[in-house]
């Protein structure tokens, strides 16, 4: 009981369930873009939205997965962007630059490719159902975003580092002083 609450309590382990939450949101944001790419670009093979993920009257275009995929990821991108800043990480790094923005987006393309290629293998050259091979390729993504986002994105700047350490190397000095002037007033007296 005690592991398990100090597991609980570990910060790493707190970012890691906030990083699922909004992946998660992301992740329906995403799903549903698609879907509705796919109703929207094949309205002859799903009759109803429903229909896509009950599956429809034939297997949708390979162009019409490929561009659903694209959009998802777009919307999925900036739904993941603002709730990564504002609740997911607590170092915000240099996430609220341009730099940190263009740097989540680049990142965040590497992710979109390796889905896009999986989506071709998986779909049109192995012939797998389209959402089979979205979820198996999202599990790899999360890793992946997880991972190059903590490590290149939202970590502790070095200029920041430094910065706390000289304001606490001078909160040192400081405090050090005082106590040589209360010794020195002590000792006048």
């Amino acid at each position: 009981m005690n592991f398990i609450k100090k597991l609980w309590n570990s910060p790493l382990l707190r970012e890691i369930v906030r990083f699922l939450i909004v992946g998660g949101g992301a992740t329906v944001v995403d799903f549903l873009t698609m879907s509705l790419v796919l109703y929207l670009m094949q309205p002859e093979i799903y009759p109803d939205f429903l229909s896509i993920f009950l599956g429809g009257t034939a297997e949708p275009t390979t162009l019409a997965t490929v561009i659903g995929t694209g959009a998802g990821f777009l919307v999925g991108l900036a739904f993941n962007y603002i709730f990564s800043v504002l609740f997911v990480y607590k170092e915000k790094g240099n996430s609220k630059t341009v730099g940190g923005f263009l740097l989540f987006a680049v990142l965040s393309a590497g992710g979109l490719a390796i889905h896009l290629l999986g989506m071709y293998l998986g779909y049109d050259l192995l012939h797998i159902n389209e959402w089979i091979v979205k979820i198996v390729l999202t599990a790899v993504v999360l890793v992946y975003n997880y991972l190059t986002r903590k490590f290149f994105i939202f970590r502790k700047n070095a200029r920041s580092a430094e910065c706390a350490a000289a304001e606490s190397e001078q909160s040192s000095s400081e405090t050090a002083e005082a106590q040589n002037q209360d010794e020195t007033d002590e000792n006048a007296r």
